[in-house]
């Protein structure tokens, strides 16, 4: 079941994130093989967040790692629960001694942005098969931000791709992620 879990998780960051371009940085981390995917089976909100920081001590033990996807398969499919895991982990990441190390994204099958619709194609940028805590370096971050001539127009640009392509497109696209 984790491989298949991972599976389609690489396949989201790579026919979803990468080729439209949802994050201009992720690319490099596929070519490079950089990305972590972990499976947690965590089900509750309180082993969920302790293996977010064990995520985050496994990449100061593993530099070699630019990044970790910490998917949940149980337990977090309500939205609003996943966000308060998501608030949960945020503070816990700062009261751990990690905050301006590592940063969280997000990402969810039922995500929604506060100011949208459920049916809006924007919402697309950042669904998941999985729900998923994503654990970034901060350093690497600044860096390629540094890199891209407008980085305030990335979530512009993917939100006008993503209504451009519509929400049917995104629904078929995410239900072909499980196959090679």
């Amino acid at each position: 079941m984790s491989e298949q879990i991972i599976q389609a998780m690489q396949n989201w960051v790579s026919r979803v994130i990468v080729k439209y371009n949802f994050c201009p940085f992720a690319r490099k981390e596929v070519e490079t093989n950089t990305i972590h995917y972990e499976v947690c089976t965590a089900s509750n909100i309180e082993d969920a967040v302790l293996a977010m920081i064990e995520g985050c001590i496994a990449l100061d033990n593993h530099p070699e790692r630019e990044t970790t996807l910490l998917m949940f398969p149980n337990g977090f499919n309500d939205f609003d629960a996943f966000l308060d895991l998501v608030d949960l982990a945020n503070a816990l990441l700062a009261a751990q001694g990690y905050e301006g190390k590592y940063q969280i994204a997000n990402f969810h099958p039922d995500y929604v942005f506060a100011d949208s619709e459920g049916n809006d194609p924007a919402n697309y940028t950042n669904r998941a098969p999985y729900p998923t805590l994503h654990l970034i370096r901060e350093e690497s971050m600044a860096a390629a931000l540094e890199q891209y001539d407008d980085p305030e127009s990335i979530p512009e640009n993917n939100i006008r791709l993503a209504r451009r392509k519509g929400e049917a497109f995104w629904i078929q696209l995410l239900k072909n992620l499980n196959s090679r």
